[in-house]
């Protein structure tokens, strides 16, 4: 199993695009003039799915059902152009970032096939649907309801792409042999399960019982795969350069979503969602003790990202890596009755 940082090599546009600019030099000015979407790549879309995490959160605090010893009063004091506001501003994101990934694959298209055959860079292609499914649970309710015909269109629109993504991934799993997950599993293919669990959430919300769990049955099953997988890594492996550490955090954030799912799913925050709960909470007590042990091996600190020189783009995206797992933990606090 080769798990040297080599192979797990951060999938900046530079270093996929290098290969083929080097082959054809009268291409150099067209890598020149779309300098900006050669760098791009999916792992920009963590910003977007920061603050779409960010937006449900508001949402989640300012419902009436939440409970009312979390911070719901207080989100409800403030004035609903905040929330509005900040609905907006994470979509306007998404819509950028969508738009630039959309000129990049009609200008840039050897490198986006490149980041599609690659087994990290791969996980964030389900990053803009993510977002967007999050946003739409997210949407204020004079905008849009869950019962409404728009919503049942724009979760089919949002959620056909997680399902052939998730052909294409699961079932690499199976069948080819150097992708099987034992040889490409890391930390960020937990953005494949959490895909499948913002779906059965979004489906439970509109009323789509059947299909919510057949959602939550895959995404459940191949996080009990991966987790096992990931845990069962060679000792001393360095799977992950320090580039790519920050997705670490999404270890808490597959239990946190699953937790919030099987409460729109069975109505209740019953046992089921209160294992989730508390196991999402003893993986971020985890990691946050190991950071603060080994702040200097590990090299995923705050302080790592502001030391680093990184583009400005690429710094907010590494913020929003460790942000959004956080948001998913809030959310199922809100819902935690002691």
């Amino acid at each position: 199993m080769d798990t040297s940082s080599r192979s797990l090599k951060p999938f900046a546009a530079s270093s996929i695009d290098g290969g083929v600019a080097s082959t054809k030099p009268a291409a150099a000015p067209v890598v020149a003039r779309f300098g900006m979407l050669t760098r791009f790549h999916a792992g920009y879309f963590r910003i977007s799915l920061a603050l779409s995490g960010q937006a449900l959160l508001w949402r989640t605090l300012s419902d009436a059902s939440t409970d009312p010893r979390a911070l719901g009063p207080v989100v409800r004091s403030l004035p609903s152009a905040a929330f509005v506001l900040l609905w907006s501003l994470a979509l306007l994101t998404l819509v950028a970032l969508c738009a630039l990934y959309a000129a990049r694959c009609l200008l840039r298209f050897p490198a986006v096939r490149a980041e599609f055959r690659h087994h990290v860079a791969m996980n964030y292609l389900f990053a803009p649907w993510i977002s967007w499914l999050l946003l739409l649970q997210a949407a204020p309710p004079l905008l849009l309801r869950p019962d409404a015909r728009p919503y049942r269109a724009l979760w089919w629109a949002f959620s056909l792409p997680i399902l052939a993504l998730d052909v294409k991934v699961y079932g690499q799993w199976f069948t080819r042999g150097r992708k099987f997950l034992s040889m490409v599993a890391n930390p960020a293919s937990h953005i494949t399960v959490i895909g499948n669990l913002v779906t059965a959430r979004a489906a439970a919300r509109m009323g789509w019982h059947e299909g919510a769990v057949a959602m939550f049955a895959v995404g459940a099953a191949h996080y009990l795969v991966l987790f096992v997988t990931l845990y069962q890594r060679f000792l001393g492996s360095d799977s992950l350069p320090a580039m790519l550490r920050p997705v670490f955090f999404l270890f808490f954030a597959a239990p946190s979503m699953a937790s919030l799912a099987w409460d729109a799913i069975s109505a209740s925050f019953d046992t089921c969602c209160k294992m989730l709960f508390f196991l999402s909470l003893f993986l971020f007590a985890s990691l946050v003790i190991k950071l603060a042990l080994h702040s200097k091996s590990l090299a995923f600190t705050p302080s790592y990202c502001i030391c680093t020189q990184t583009p400005r783009m690429n710094v907010m995206s590494q913020h929003g890596i460790r942000s959004k797992p956080s948001h998913f933990l809030s959310n199922a606090q809100d819902k935690f009755h002691f």
